[in-house]
Order: structure tokens, then sequence, then C-alpha cells
């Protein structure tokens, strides 16, 4: 499995771009648990994630979050207000964050006088859209066992020879980015624990071999 590193690396901002685009918005500091976007609400601004992690998720009125994405320094979200159209989703820091705030006009006339910036952004959508495309399949086409396995494998990098996810995903977290229960995907992990393919430790998940397609 190649390094995630690289897997991601043409969702981020180069350099110069990101110091181009700092010149248009205003860097601020946001705390732990911050709700930065709520789901529904006006678009006003494109945010540039500087430090720290966030977390990109849906909800319904119980109260039930599906997770659609985890970001980092470099990547940057709210470019649906590129459209004025509502927030399609609700974005929350994982941890203390610093981020750069370009109120959507600004935005939008960037796009307009970088031609190497739209070209990003367009292909930024165009990952998007194929990630999505690849959810729905996996919702619609494979069991929670399946779903897991993929989960795991595309989180992964390899590093010293050793395939692992960098951060320890809890088993919460994981049912909620592949839509079933919590007690689902402690069932998996003890399935794949006792056939030797992962083996779960105090800070990461590491991946022995890769898991079988279908259990």
């Amino acid at each position: 499995m190649a390094d995630s590193a690289a897997r991601d690396a043409p969702h981020k901002l180069g350099p110069s771009i990101l110091h181009e685009l700092s010149k248009h918005g205003v860097a601020r500091t946001f705390r732990e648990r911050t709700v930065l976007v709520t789901e529904g609400e006006n678009t006003d601004a494109l945010y540039i994630i500087l430090e720290g992690r966030v977390r990109a998720y849906v909800s319904d009125a119980n109260g039930r979050e599906a997770v659609l994405s985890i970001m980092g320094p470099g990547e940057y979200f709210g470019e649906v207000a590129y459209d004025e159209g509502p927030r399609s989703a609700s974005v929350i820091t994982l941890e203390p964050c610093r981020l750069i705030v370009i109120p959507r006009n600004e935005f939008a006339q960037f796009i307009e006088t970088h031609p190497a910036f739209a070209s990003h952004f367009i292909n930024k959508l165009i990952g998007r859209i194929r990630v999505l495309t690849e959810n729905v399949r996996s919702l619609a086409l494979m069991d929670a066992y399946g779903r897991v396995a993929r989960l795991l494998l595309e989180s992964s990098v390899t590093k010293d020879g050793v395939q692992h996810i960098p951060e320890k995903l809890t088993q919460a977290e994981i049912a909620s980015r592949v839509g079933c229960s919590r007690e689902m995907v402690s069932r998996i992990f003890k399935d794949l624990v006792q056939g030797g393919y992962i083996a779960v430790e105090p800070d990461r998940i590491v991946i022995n071999r890769k898991p079988p397609a279908h259990w």
C-alpha cells in the first residue's frame, strides 16, 4: 500500500499557492472540539488548515453522525462557498487548530485570477466526487466487514516495512465512517486479530497482511 501522504498530496496546497491565498484571509486559532461550520447554514468563507486536524461529518435529527473525512495541514474546506449555497456538512476541530479564513468574495476572485489554484480546485472537487462515488458503492454493495477492511487499508501507510494506521481509530469512529454499529466493528476486529490480519497496539493499528475481500 502506498504511503497515504503521497495519496493525499494532490489535495494539499503547495507553499506558493498557500502563501498567495494567505494574503486574502485572516489567520485564526480554534480550540479542540470547536464547530467551525454547521451543515445547512449559509456559506461565507473558505478555511485553510495550517495546523491541527478537523473532521467533516453529517448528522440527523437524532444526533447520529456519519464521518465524511479527516483533514489536516495544507487541506481546505468550505469550497462550496463558491456557489453561495448552504453548507453540505459540518466541520469540527479534533485538536487545537490554526486556520486561514478567507471571505467568499475574496476566494471567488482568487480563483478567477490564479489559474494554478483554479486547476487545483477543480481537481480537488473531482477527487471528492470519486471518493463519494466509492463510498456509495461500498454502502450499497459491500457488507460491514468489507467496508471496515477497506477503511483500514485506505487509512494505512507503510513505514520501515510496517503497514499501519498512524493514529488509532476508535471502534466508534470506524463505525461512524462505515455506517454500521460499534458492536459489529468490535466483532470484525476480534476476528481480524484472531486471524492474524491486524494487531491493535496502544497508539496504532498494524496490518500484518491484507484482510480477505470477503469473510
